[in-house]
């Protein structure tokens, strides 16, 4: 009996392991985690693992959409109402003007200001780009873009009139005249007139165009360009009628 149970023993250990066998699992597994991606072996150098790791990319995410996509940004100040109110944050477009488009009359667009306004960043409207003739004010005491008479009351504040502070300017191509919303309350182009630039901003020192109004929840809202400028002509073109 004894010899007929070594004989089995040598049977067993003879024959090649098969699939079921309790070698093949642990040979596989090893070669598993030799072969685990680096997330994974990353993971596991971590303290807290698997969770840390998913933080640490969600905050990279966040910081490479902050970068490069959308930049949130608080409004300081009342220059801009009854659209933005102090303490409103919106969300700017990074890439509304990254692939050949340019900033538009009546884009509400947040630059910085260095150099030309303010050692700051700022957030305005866009009413003159590159080659346009703005004047303030005409016989309805309307601004004036390139001859045509622009209606502001659907974004002026109330009580506002479009300047108290007449100007006569041509844009430079490549830069923008701005002005907030709030004209009794904003210091923007029309202050900078003898300034250097004067007080128009490279189209470059833009950061991007204000979309949202992401905070706070009740004021949530898209940001729209009005059609007030939408018959402006061209710089130059013959339809520069007075509206």
């Amino acid at each position: 009996m004894d010899t007929e149970a070594q004989s089995m023993e040598r049977d067993r250990s003879c024959r090649p392991p098969d699939a079921g066998s309790d070698e093949m699992p642990d040979a596989r597994g090893r070669q598993g985690r030799s072969r685990s991606s680096f997330p994974a072996r990353l993971a596991d150098r971590l303290p807290g693992g698997r969770i840390t790791l998913s933080a640490l990319l969600c905050l990279a995410l966040l910081l490479a959409l902050n970068a490069f996509v959308a930049q949130p940004f608080q409004i300081p100040s009342g220059s801009m109402e009854p659209g933005l109110r102090i303490g409103d944050r919106v969300l700017v477009n990074k890439l509304a003007y990254r692939f050949g488009a340019g900033p538009r009359r009546g884009d509400v667009v947040v630059f910085d200001g260095a150099g030309y306004f303010g050692d700051s960043d700022y957030v305005k409207r866009v009413v003159g780009v590159g080659g346009d003739h703005v004047v303030c004010c005409d016989k309805e005491d309307r601004i004036e873009v390139n001859g045509r008479s622009v209606d502001e009351s659907t974004f002026l504040h109330p009580g506002d009139r479009p300047s108290a502070v007449p100007f006569d300017v041509v844009v430079p191509e490549g830069t923008l005249f701005l002005l907030g919303d709030h004209r009794d309350d904003s210091s923007d182009s029309r202050d900078h007139l003898g300034s250097p630039g004067g007080g128009m901003i490279p189209v470059g020192n833009v950061v991007g165009r204000a979309d949202w109004i992401a905070w706070p929840a009740g004021h949530w809202s898209r940001i729209t360009r009005p059609a007030a400028y939408a018959r402006v002509p061209a710089p130059g073109a013959p339809d520069g009628a007075h509206g």
